[in-house]
């Protein structure tokens, strides 16, 4: 028997994340000047990072030989968020507290719940366990909230939801969330992944960390990755009972996010005139995109996030054209959606290019 017949077996029958390619890479592969690419691939923002986190790595360098310390950037969230500071669980971007509350919560004879479509770190996060996963279908692109309530069994431990969902836009208006919240056994943790919150508009934004008090079984988790521009310095976090987070606590790694990345989040919470910025950007670009995905004749999911999946044909061989022309955006059809791309929302120029490529794809 092989060494890797040795591992477990569920582990054996993961399929891995695929990322969106680097442009790094498709420049190796098309032997393409860097800065002739547009990467729209992996929902980054396209201004970068807020000016006051740059400034703050650059003064947290000085300091790289010491071990973190989470103090203040819990601090912050807590009081940005309106819970307590044992309520804060920090992660090396968000994914990471998605595994952290598997590990705590799920186990070989136990069950998660996850809709179609959603995304692919539930199920990883919930098989790397030996956990079952149940995926309950989709509707419109999105949660069935009562297909996925019926889902549940005596062994579901986890039910996994995005708000908005990745990669389809999809939005759950939060009253049917909190009748969900109030329909679901207490001993089950509804995970309430908001990664894209912050592209909501206003007016559909609502305090589901408040939520917290009413619903003890219900974790939300938050990225600094998307409008605040910290992809590369992975930094995420949770919020959640006390009880909840210090079982999450008890399984993280103890300097899971680095110096840079915690100056770096401390100082993008307070840069609203940035985050006010990305948000306009991300709303014009969103109207640019499906004003040129509807020229083009093409049929795209109402998303509210900062991105737009579309419906190509052939989709893996129009992504294939894009990427001959140096543009990156993102194939789904691990989703189960392999007619569909997914575009992120880029800068004016960017969007405009990626709309030049595609119509020459077509």
């Amino acid at each position: 028997m092989s060494l890797v017949e040795q591992a477990l077996s569920y582990v054996r029958a993961i399929s891995p994340y695929q990322p969106g390619k680097p442009i790094s890479e498709l420049a190796r592969e098309m032997g393409m000047p860097v800065d002739k690419i547009v990467k729209l691939a992996s929902n980054e923002n396209p201004l970068g990072m807020s000016p006051k986190a740059k400034r703050a790595v650059e003064a947290a360098i000085g300091g790289s030989e010491r071990y973190p310390d989470q103090f203040e950037l819990i601090a912050a969230v807590a009081e940005r968020c309106g819970v307590g500071r044992d309520q804060v669980v920090l992660g090396n971007g968000s994914n990471d507290v998605l595994d952290l509350i598997a590990r705590v919560f799920l186990a070989p004879g136990r069950s998660a719940v996850f809709a179609q479509h959603a995304f692919a770190v539930y199920p990883l996060a919930t098989l790397s366990t030996g956990a079952e996963l149940i995926a309950t279908p989709a509707r419109n692109y999105g949660h069935d909230l009562s297909a996925m309530r019926a889902a549940i069994r005596p062994d579901t431990r986890i039910v996994w939801i995005a708000n908005p969902n990745n990669p389809t836009g999809s939005f759950l208006p939060y009253p049917e969330v909190r009748a969900f919240l109030a329909a679901v056994p207490q001993d089950v943790v509804v995970v309430l992944d908001e990664a894209y919150n912050e592209y909501l508009p206003p007016a559909e934004r609502v305090d589901t960390a408040a939520w917290i008090s009413d619903f003890p079984n219900l974790v939300v988790t938050r990225t600094f990755s998307k409008i605040f521009g910290l992809a590369g310095l992975r930094v995420g976090y949770a919020l959640a009972s006390a009880e909840i987070a210090d079982l999450m606590n008890r399984v993280r790694q103890p300097f899971n996010v680095n110096n840079l990345a915690i100056a770096a989040a401390i100082a993008a919470l307070d840069d609203h005139v940035f985050v006010a910025e990305s948000y306009e950007l991300n709303r014009r670009g969103m109207e640019q995109i499906v004003a040129g995905l509807k020229r083009l004749g093409l049929e795209h999911i109402p998303s509210h996030g900062n991105f737009v999946t579309f419906r190509a044909g052939d989709g893996a061989g129009v992504n294939q054209k894009l990427l001959k022309q140096g543009v990156i955006v993102r194939p789904i059809g691990g989703y189960g959606l392999p007619e569909w791309l997914r575009v992120t929302i880029g800068s004016e120029p960017e969007n405009g290019r990626f709309l030049e490529a595609l119509e020459k794809a077509l």
